[in-house]
């Protein structure tokens, strides 16, 4: 189905041919259309205009206002001010717009034209070691932006670039080695958990590094077995990969309750760069992008500095011959560039890695990886704090396990749900406490703009009150209510009626929603979509409030409020979808 105009884009429309009628030596100006307090929208550009033409603002803005024909969309266009148009819709443009939206699946939501492919790399554990709250944000953004473009039209490679490589694996393997059975599980053949494999690893990671601190010679053994490893030896091999495969057990335990989807092959970690390393190297060696200082492979830049004034290089092979992230990273793009044929590479990284970045891509740029087809943005995030402001951490100064805090919003959740719940089950308050308590974290972390830092607050995160995911939730489950109470009455759109303030508000706020799905993709900006919604709930909180649905006057205006009411939870339904948060029926 062809997308449908936006009241926005058919009021632009008609301005721009008044624009060009009563203006022709104006060219295509932009009328500079806007949403309004004091109108439905106003519109800004004759003032440009009339600085450009040499004219008087007013004059002019009249002169256009009299060019536009009558017509059913516009129902008033005051000038005001030193030459602004305040404009105002009809009634039956808002309903008949609504209307259009209402059937098409997509809501009206356009596909971009201009789609291409993005791999998103993004949800980077670490193999043997526990996930904690630094891990949180890249997973909970990364997967709103795969819905979010994907639902664009985009093509979206998901990338989890897990660290499965380094030299803390000749440790763990040597002492796996010497102490067969530490990964063995309490009963074979039975399914593991999460909670079980990370319980296994944790303990051979304690154990092995206390042995690495303590005991020379099993450091000397440890470090042979990373040579080893990097030389390719099958035994070593097939140890390695059983870390890899116990931490993945650990790892999709805890994205399930994270309700998130996570598959094998979108989980290549650094490993799955190796073959690739020495050849990146020999590329950016030959092309002069990288040179050698000190026996290491080092790309300058003029503009990195350190804290002496010193230039401060990538370093792509160290002296050794070994070789750090930059290698890894720079091998990440010849292959998402050259394989997957990206037209952008989205990085989903914490915004302290912000120079590393930086150089990785501007080497990346040089070596002609990166060029105008072809970008590379890091959504760079900020720390997740505590209630007090400062980095979250234990009462005992600990990082804080992301396991335990994802259970604790989930217990939390469900004690609102069971404080609410008239006619749910025990399974159901269970189900629904998940639904809430993880929706909560995820809002909490995709409300906030994602460069600035944010405070865990479980109690305000599950709070009915204020911007937070159970508020849109309760939202969405108090229209399915009625909805269900309507007995034989449907939701029909009715253009002839007059529309109440708070359902004019309601109408023209639903009908933005292509619009704020289109400018959260181009921006990479979830937060913009949960305003969008939070603004979607609280309009319809007041029209709930100041309008009877099922009490309405006449039997076309309790159709007309039904239709109101089914449009804004499909819309609250999409748009939670695409940040990765249930809409559960009833709560």
């Amino acid at each position: 189905m062809a997308s449908v105009p936006s009241l926005a884009s058919t009021v632009q429309q008609r301005l721009a041919e008044g624009l060009s009628a009563a203006l022709p030596e104006a060219g295509s100006a932009d009328p500079l259309l806007r949403r309004s307090d004091r109108a439905d929208f106003q519109a800004n550009g004759i003032l440009a205009l009339a600085k450009r033409l040499k004219g008087n603002p007013r004059e002019l803005a009249t002169k256009v206002v009299e060019s536009i024909p009558a017509n059913d969309v516009l129902k008033e266009i005051e000038v005001s001010g030193p030459g602004f148009l305040n404009i105002t819709v009809s009634d039956a443009a808002i309903v008949e717009t609504l209307a259009a939206r209402a059937a098409d699946a997509r809501l009206g939501v356009p596909l971009n034209e201009a789609a291409g492919t993005t791999v998103i790399d993004y949800a980077q554990p670490n193999v043997a070691k526990e996930m904690h709250v630094g891990h949180l944000r890249s997973a909970v953004i990364g997967a709103a932006m795969v819905e979010i473009l994907e639902f664009t039209g985009e093509t979206v490679v998901r990338r989890h670039h897990i660290g499965d490589w380094g030299t803390q694996f000749g440790m763990l393997i040597q002492y796996l080695i010497e102490h067969p059975h530490e990964l063995d599980h309490k009963a074979e053949g039975a399914e593991v958990s999460g909670e079980e494999a990370m319980s296994n690893l944790n303990r051979l990671y304690k154990a092995s590094r206390a042995l690495f601190d303590a005991d020379e010679e099993f450091k000397t053994r440890a470090r042979a077995r990373v040579v080893d490893l990097q030389a390719g030896d099958e035994e070593t091999l097939a140890l390695w990969q059983r870390f890899v495969d116990e931490s993945k057990i650990y790892f999709y335990s805890v994205f399930d309750k994270l309700d998130m989807d996570i598959r094998d092959p979108d989980v290549v970690g650094e490993s799955g760069y190796n073959d690739m390393l020495l050849e990146t190297c020999r590329i950016l060696e030959e092309s002069g992008v990288a040179v050698r200082s000190e026996g290491a492979l080092c790309v300058f830049f003029d503009d990195v500095k350190g804290p002496d004034g010193n230039p401060v290089p990538l370093i792509v092979q160290k002296s050794d011959g070994g070789f750090g992230y930059a290698a890894t990273d720079l091998s990440a793009i010849r292959d998402r560039v050259g394989n997957l044929k990206a037209s952008t590479l989205l990085y989903v990284v914490d915004a302290r890695q912000s120079l590393h970045f930086k150089m990785v891509f501007e080497t990346a740029r040089r070596a002609g990886w990166l060029n105008d087809e072809v970008k590379a943005v890091q959504l760079a995030f900020g720390t997740v704090l505590g209630k007090d402001g400062k980095p979250f951490k234990t009462r005992e100064g600990e990082t804080v396990r992301l396991v335990d805090l994802l259970d604790e919003a989930i217990d939390r959740a469900s004690a609102v749900v069971r404080e609410k719940a008239q006619d749910l089950t025990e399974q159901e308050i269970a189900e629904r406490g998940a639904q809430v308590g993880i929706g909560a974290v995820k809002y909490a972390d995709l409300s906030t703009s994602a460069a600035r830092d944010y405070k865990f607050d479980l109690d305000q995160m599950v709070s009915l009150n204020g911007d937070t995911s159970v508020y849109l939730q309760y939202a969405y489950a108090r229209i399915q209510s009625i909805l269900r109470k309507a007995g034989d009455a449907k939701p029909v759109a009715h253009p002839e009626l007059e529309l109440a303030p708070s359902e004019r508000a309601l109408g023209l706020h639903l009908d933005g929603f292509g619009e704020a799905v289109e400018e959260t993709a181009a921006e990479y900006a979830p937060h913009k979509l949960a305003a969008y919604l939070y603004q979607v709930a609280s309009l319809y909180t007041t029209f709930y409030s100041e309008c009877p649905v099922l009490k309405a006057d006449t039997p076309a205006q309790v159709e007309n409020r039904l239709f109101l009411c089914d449009l804004t939870a499909r819309t609250l339904q999409q748009g939670m979808a695409l940040l990765g948060i249930r809409t559960p029926e009833r709560l």
